[in-house]
């Protein structure tokens, strides 16, 4: 499933070994310490004082289950929480929570609760992967006050393994390992606030260059993944297509987004989906932005690295990407069943991100928490002009073992004002779970072959 992908790393290998004698010592040394006394990927390898974060040794083993049509068992399978938060002794554990987890439990108190587990650190990566993160110490930085990077295809993943300033963090999470590519059919629902819902049904496909056929050396310095998604359902929507090529610069190089209308039959350029755009058949419950808890250009906002903390985060929810659920089982009023969630205490990064001055945003702040482990985002907190905050969002992180792949069994945003939320990226009662390292060409990405993908 790696071939291709080693195969093209092994070749960044070389450019950037090439590259090295223009670095520092002081770089050199801090790349021992990835694999020393930091992971492979940056995070801190030692358990913490009091022993309820563990040290971590590897991560998930690839056959650490079963394996059914790209849905995972769950290594956990009968673990009993080790307590329960709720809206009565949620000040107990108040530091350990997000702003955004603590509305969440005061604006329902009766349901929304946080069932926490011991904490297990199953995350890791293929070992060029490893090689890939400790090569970005060396080989990549920021340009453009921020905004691009310089030397991606020296690496590829992970830019800034060791960072020091906040978008470096948020472009980890922007750079992270998704299995060179991810396709999947997977739902989105925003139900209202009584609980009633439609589902829609996409297919999603990330394809980062090194698994293109027919991607160039261009490619891999100035794109970071090309994406397309379909519609399948309701047949209202059915046939929209949306496809993007993710650049790396995306002020000096903007995103390039092209869509397909199956009403109009027409494709046409939509430099809308980007920043506080409307996200796709979202019922205005998401901005373009909000789709893998963040994506885009960091250009509209000042980062700030605030620090490191332990934090209660969902955690290895492989239960809630059960195909043993329903989707009916799943959303709920309010929020999703929090009875199939797991969170557990980790370290994560925080990062707040300010609107700068004469941009424009729904959001003039966000805070971000992203696990040291994987760089994914976690939790998000975001606030409206008024400074209220306004929506939460949360990213059930789950360990693809099977792939050595970091992902979501889903994302939700919640939406504090009007009581909905958006749910996406579950596949529970799908076909076939996601699946990883599938190989794609050039010319599945090009405008010609937008209307055959509505077709």
């Amino acid at each position: 499933m790696f071939s291709k992908i080693s195969k093209k790393l092994a070749k960044t290998a070389v450019i950037s070994v090439a590259l090295s004698v223009c670095f520092t010592a002081s770089a050199n040394d801090d790349v021992t310490r990835l694999g020393a006394e930091l992971t492979p990927l940056g995070g801190l390898k030692a358990g913490n004082p009091e022993g309820t974060i563990p040290e971590w040794k590897g991560g998930l083993p690839i056959d650490a289950g079963k394996v059914v049509d790209g849905f995972m068992s769950n290594p956990f399978e009968g673990e009993e929480p080790k307590f329960v938060i709720n809206s009565e002794n949620y000040k107990e554990y108040e530091n350990k929570l997000s702003e955004g987890q603590v509305a969440m439990l005061t604006k329902y108190p009766e349901s929304y609760k946080i069932p926490v587990y011991e904490s297990r650190r199953t995350a890791n990566v293929p070992q060029e992967i490893e090689a890939a993160a400790k090569r970005s110490v060396k080989g990549v930085e920021t340009v453009n006050d921020g905004n691009g990077l310089k030397g991606l295809s020296n690496s590829r993943y992970y830019a800034f393994p060791l960072p020091d300033k906040g978008v470096e963090v948020i472009w980890n999470h922007m750079t992270r390992y998704r299995g060179g590519s991810m396709k999947r059919t997977m739902v989105q629902v925003s139900p209202y606030a009584n609980g009633d819902y439609s589902l829609v049904r996409f297919d999603d496909i990330f394809s980062f260059p090194e698994t293109v056929d027919g991607a160039t050396d261009e490619h891999m310095e100035s794109v970071l993944f090309f994406y397309l998604q379909r519609v399948l359902s309701p047949s209202r929507l059915s046939g929209s297509v949306l496809m993007a090529h993710e650049t790396v610069d995306q002020v000096k190089d903007p995103r390039r987004v092209w869509v397909y209308n199956s009403g109009q039959r027409r494709v046409r350029r939509a430099p809308q989906v980007a920043y506080d755009g409307p996200g796709q058949a979202a019922d205005g419950q998401r901005v373009a932005d909000n789709l893998d808890m963040y994506n885009g250009a960091p250009d509209r906002y000042d980062w700030e690295l605030v620090g490191k903390k332990e934090m209660y985060i969902p955690y290895n929810n492989y239960e809630l990407g059960s195909p043993n659920h329903k989707y009916k089982d799943i959303f709920k009023a309010g929020h999703i069943n929090q009875d199939l969630t797991r969170y557990e205490l980790h370290r994560v990064w925080e990062v707040k991100a300010t609107l700068k001055d004469g941009d424009r945003h729904v959001y003039a702040e966000r805070t971000f928490y992203l696990d040291e482990d994987t760089w994914q985002i976690v939790l998000q907190d975001m606030y409206d002009g008024r400074g209220n905050l306004w929506r939460v969002a949360e990213g059930h992180a789950v360990q693809f073992y099977h792939a050595q792949v970091p992902g979501y069994a889903g994302e939700v945003l919640y939406d504090l004002l009007n009581g909905r939320y958006l749910a996406m990226g579950f596949t529970n009662e799908e076909a076939h779970g996601p699946t990883f390292g599938t190989e794609t060409e050039l010319r599945d990405f090009s405008p010609s072959a937008l209307r055959q993908a509505g077709r």
